[in-house]
């Protein structure tokens, strides 16, 4: 497995999706390190035209890394439904539009869900990331969690998917849960343990 102890004052985090942006900052909050995003850096978006999620993270990181000749660090994340194939899968955000309307997406899903025959409604979060530096070094993790689908939508916090999944276990949305205690358990916070391991180790707890 590849190994480098991340020195620089300076992260970008490549996207322009707020909620998401703001999970990583808080994740990187002990680094107490400069860390800004490509959309406050008004750095457009690449295409995303990886098969996996771990290449669109990739994809990203690279892209962002190259423009800005600073670390960069990108989150390639979706939801999967067992009854849809494991779609949206990586193209959750695009199920959204470009008006990034995840009600919109949300609806869809379950009209989908509901055609099919006996639906499980067992679905899962997976998490990629990928911090690329401006010598092409890069490194990629994954994390994932496991839970079912709920409708209808509940739950004001967290974004995107968070109002329709309810992880094994529990029987609140990531919507509803607190936050920070989300943030604990969450496919991102998994992912994050990984490369803390790799990168952060100031991190470990």
């Amino acid at each position: 497995m590849k190994t480098r102890i991340f020195k620089e004052n300076k992260l970008v985090i490549a996207s322009h999706n707020k909620g998401k942006i703001k999970e990583i900052k808080e994740l990187l909050k002990p680094l107490n390190i400069e860390i800004v995003s490509a959309y406050e850096l008004k750095i457009d978006e690449p295409i995303e035209n990886g098969k996996t999620f771990e290449e669109n993270a990739l994809i990203k990181s690279s892209f962002v890394s190259k423009a800005t000749g600073l670390p960069c660090i990108s989150d390639d994340s979706g939801i999967c439904f067992k009854d849809l194939n494991n779609e949206p899968g990586i193209y959750s955000a695009r199920w959204a539009g470009k008006e990034k309307n995840f009600d919109k997406a949300m609806i869809k899903i379950n009209q989908a869900i509901n055609k099919t025959i006996n639906p499980s409604k067992k679905c899962f979060f997976v998490c990629s990331l990928s911090i690329c530096w401006p010598d092409e070094f890069n490194i990629t993790v994954s994390g994932s969690v496991n839970g079912h689908f709920s409708w209808p939508p509940k739950g004001q916090n967290g974004f995107g998917y968070d109002p329709i999944f309810i992880p094994i276990g529990f029987d609140k949305t990531f919507g509803e849960l607190d936050p920070e205690f989300k943030h604990s358990i969450s496919h991102r916070f998994l992912a994050f343990e990984k490369l803390i391991n790799i990168c952060f180790p100031s991190l470990k707890h």
